[in-house]
C-alpha cells in the first residue's frame, strides 16, 4: 500500500492554493480550449455557446442555437425567440430583436408585456437600460401597441399594420391597431375602442413616434435593443420566490459544474503544473492533489447542500404559515398585460420614503408620488391585510383587465412577504364625497358638472357589468371610491369587495353580505327579498345619486328602524 506522507505545512499550502483557484480560472481554461467558434458574423466564446459545442464549452444557460446562419436564444419565457445581432464581451452586452422583426415580414411584435420574455429570477440576462446610468436609457422609447375595433383619428396615433390582410396573426381582419408612446402617452389618453395588446415595447431614439412613419418604427423595432448579463450593482430584480422546481435546478447546476471542475482536473493533468509545488511527473503528489481536490469539492457541495436544505425548509414554513402564496400563486396564474410588479424599495423610491401623505382609512393609507417619468400617482399601502390576501387579489385581478375612462386604472403593485401596496393613477380632486358632503364653498360644482359625473358614474358601472369578458359587480359603490382627475371625470375605484362572475349569471351567490351600511342592497342583508345580481350595484348607485342631489349623507345613526338605513324616509320631506 502506498503511504502518502507529506508535513503539515506543506499540506496547509496546497489547501491555501486550492481555495485560491476560483472556479473562472477553470472556465477562462476551458474556453480557450473550446475555442472561438461562429455563427453567421457573430463570434461565439465564453459564457455563451452553441448547442452542437461539446458540454463543458461555455455556460449551457446561455446557449444559442444557429439555424441557417441566424441566431436564437433558446433560453427565454415560453413566448418568443430572439436573433443576436451583435455580442460585446468587452462590456457584456449583446444586441438582440424578436425573430419576428424582419424586414417586409407583416407580423406585429409579440403581445404582452415585454418583460415577461425575461427570467429576472434567474438573473441571467437584464434590459442594460435596468441597471445601466441614465445615458443608455436615454437612447430608448417605449410603445405601447393597441387593438382598436374602429379607425382613429388622431395624430398620437400611428399605424401599426404594415400590411393589413395578417391572415397569421390571431386578431380579426377588422381590427385596427395603433402605436402609442408610451413616455407621453397615459391610458386615460387612450379612444375608448382601443385595449392594449402589447407594452413595454423597446426602440432606440429620442424622438417620440409621433414624428416617425409605420415603417421607420419598424425598422427600429428591427434594430433591436441592448441586453446585458452583467449586474454590477447587485440589484436583486426579482422579487418573487423560488420554487422547489428551481431550487432543484440550482442544486443540478451547482453539481454539473463540480463534476465538470474535478474531471478536468483528472484528464488535463498538465494543469496541474500550474500551480506551484504540484509537478506532474511526480505521481504521489499528483494523486495527493487529486484526492485534496476532490475532498475540498466535496466538502463544498456538502455545505452548500445544507444550506439549500436550511433555505427550503424556511421557505416551506414561509409557504405554510402565511398568506403570501396565495398571492403569488394567482400572480404566476396570470400571464398577460398583468400592472407593473414594484418591489419595495421602488415604492419607497416613489414616495420620497412616504413624505407626502394623502390621506387613510381601515384598509391603510394612501401617499403620493412619481414614477420615473414624472408622471403622479398614488399609492395605497395596505396596512390591514385581512383573510388570504383576497382584497388585494380582488383589486389586481379586477383593475388589471379594465381599461375605461370612468374606471381607475391600476399602474402596478407590489408584494413582498407582509408589505403590499397598490400603485394608481394620481386623481388631483380626491374623492366625491368631498364635493358632495364637503363645507367648502370652492369645492361646490354646477348642477351640469354633477349630472356630468353622476353620467360617467353610470358608464363605469355599465362597463363593469357589461363591457368585459366577466361581470364585473364591486359592491361598494358610494362617494368614498368615487375619484376626480383634473377634469372631474369620475373613476369607480376600491374593487377590494368585488366579485367575478360569468356574464350569463343573472343571479350571483355570496357567502356574507359585503358593502357599507346606507348603500347596501337589501337583499345582501336580507335574503328573503330575493337574489343578488348586478342590481346590487344599481341600488347602491341610487343611494348615491339621493346624496348627490341632496347634497347629504344618507346614514342617519339616530334612526329608529333599521330599515329607514335602506329607504332613508328623508326623501320625501
Amino acid at each position: 500500500m502506498l503511504k502518502l506522507e507529506l508535513p503539515p505545512l506543506s499540506t496547509l499550502i496546497l489547501i491555501f492554493l486550492l481555495f485560491l483557484c476560483p472556479q473562472s480560472s477553470i472556465s477562462r481554461t476551458l474556453t480557450k480550449r473550446c475555442g472561438v467558434t461562429q455563427c453567421g458574423n457573430v463570434n461565439i466564446s465564453h459564457p455563451f455557446r452553441l448547442k452542437t459545442q461539446p458540454p463543458e464549452c461555455g455556460d449551457r444557460r446561455f446557449e444559442l442555437d444557429c439555424e441557417a446562419d441566424i441566431n436564437q436564444l433558446t433560453f427565454f419565457r415560453r413566448y418568443n425567440k430572439f436573433q443576436v445581432h451583435e455580442i460585446f464581451y468587452e462590456n457584456s452586452t449583446l444586441t438582440v430583436s424578436y425573430q419576428n422583426q424582419v424586414t417586409g415580414n407583416c407580423s406585429l411584435p409579440p403581445t404582452g408585456r415585454f418583460y415577461e420574455d425575461f427570467f429576472f429570477c434567474e438573473k441571467l440576462l437584464f434590459p442594460a437600460w435596468l441597471i445601466d446610468d441614465e445615458k443608455l436609457r436615454d437612447r430608448y422609447r417605449f410603445l405601447y401597441i393597441v387593438n382598436c375595433t374602429s379607425p382613429v383619428n388622431s395624430s398620437i396615433y400611428v399605424g401599426a399594420d404594415r400590411c393589413r390582410n395578417r391572415s397569421s396573426d390571431s386578431f380579426p381582419t377588422a381590427s385596427f391597431f395603433y402605436f402609442l408612446d408610451r413616455d407621453t402617452t397615459f391610458p386615460r389618453d387612450f379612444d375608448q375602442s382601443c385595449t392594449v395588446v402589447a407594452d413595454w415595447i423597446p426602440i432606440k431614439g429620442k424622438k417620440n413616434i409621433t414624428a416617425l412613419s409605420t415603417a421607420e418604427i419598424y425598422e427600429k423595432l428591427s434594430m433591436g435593443f441592448e441586453l446585458t448579463w452583467s449586474n454590477p450593482q447587485g440589484q436583486d430584480l426579482c422579487s418573487g420566490k423560488l420554487s422547489f422546481t428551481q431550487i432543484l435546478a440550482k442544486v443540478r447546476d451547482a453539481l454539473i459544474d463540480y463534476l465538470n471542475s474535478f474531471t478536468y482536473y483528472i484528464i488535463h493533468r498538465p494543469l496541474i503544473s500550474a500551480f506551484n509545488g504540484f509537478p506532474p511527473e511526480t505521481d504521489r503528489t499528483y494523486i495527493m492533489c487529486i484526492g485534496i481536490t476532490g475532498g475540498v469539492i466535496l466538502l463544498r457541495m456538502l455545505v452548500g447542500i445544507f444550506i439549500l436544505i436550511v433555505v427550503v425548509t424556511i421557505k416551506f414554513r414561509r409557504r405554510h404559515l402565511s398568506a403570501d402564496d396565495t398571492i403569488e400563486e394567482f400572480l404566476q396564474s396570470q400571464n398577460n398585460l398583468m400592472p407593473i410588479r414594484y418591489s419595495y424599495y421602488e415604492v419607497k423610491k416613489m414616495t420620497r420614503d412616504f413624505k407626502d401623505k394623502l390621506g387613510e382609512g381601515g384598509y391603510g393609507s394612501v401617499f403620493k408620488g412619481k414614477l420615473r417619468s414624472n408622471h403622479l400617482v398614488a399609492i395605497k399601502l395596505l396596512g390591514n391585510v385581512k383573510g388570504n390576501g383576497q382584497d388585494f387579489i380582488n383589486e389586481v385581478a379586477t383593475l388589471g383587465r379594465i381599461h375605461h375612462v370612468n374606471v381607475a386604472k391600476l399602474i402596478g403593485f407590489c408584494v413582498e412577504g407582509t408589505k403590499q401596496a397598490l400603485v394608481y393613477d394620481f386623481m388631483p380632486n380626491g374623492s366625491l364625497d368631498r364635493i358632495v358632503f364637503g363645507k367648502d364653498d370652492k369645492a361646490l360644482l354646477s348642477w351640469k358638472k354633477m349630472f356630468d359625473i353622476a353620467h360617467g358614474i353610470a358608464r363605469g358601472i355599465e362597463y363593469l357589468h357589461q363591457g368585459c369578458d366577466m361581470q364585473i359587480l364591486h359592491f361598494d359603490i358610494k362617494p368614498h371610491n368615487i375619484l376626480l382627475d383634473e377634469n372631474f371625470t369620475p373613476k369607480v375605484s376600491d374593487f377590494g369587495l368585488a366579485k367575478l362572475y360569468s356574464v350569463d349569471d343573472s343571479i350571483v351567490s355570496l357567502t356574507a353580505a359585503r358593502g357599507t351600511i346606507g348603500y347596501i342592497a337589501p337583499e345582501l342583508i336580507y335574503k328573503n327579498l330575493g337574489g343578488i345580481s348586478y342590481k346590487a350595484d344599481v341600488y347602491s348607485f341610487g343611494m348615491l345619486l339621493m346624496e348627490i342631489v341632496g347634497r347629504r349623507k344618507n346614514m342617519n345613526a339616530l334612526v329608529e328602524q333599521t330599515s329607514q338605513t335602506y329607504f332613508p324616509s328623508w326623501i320625501y320631506d
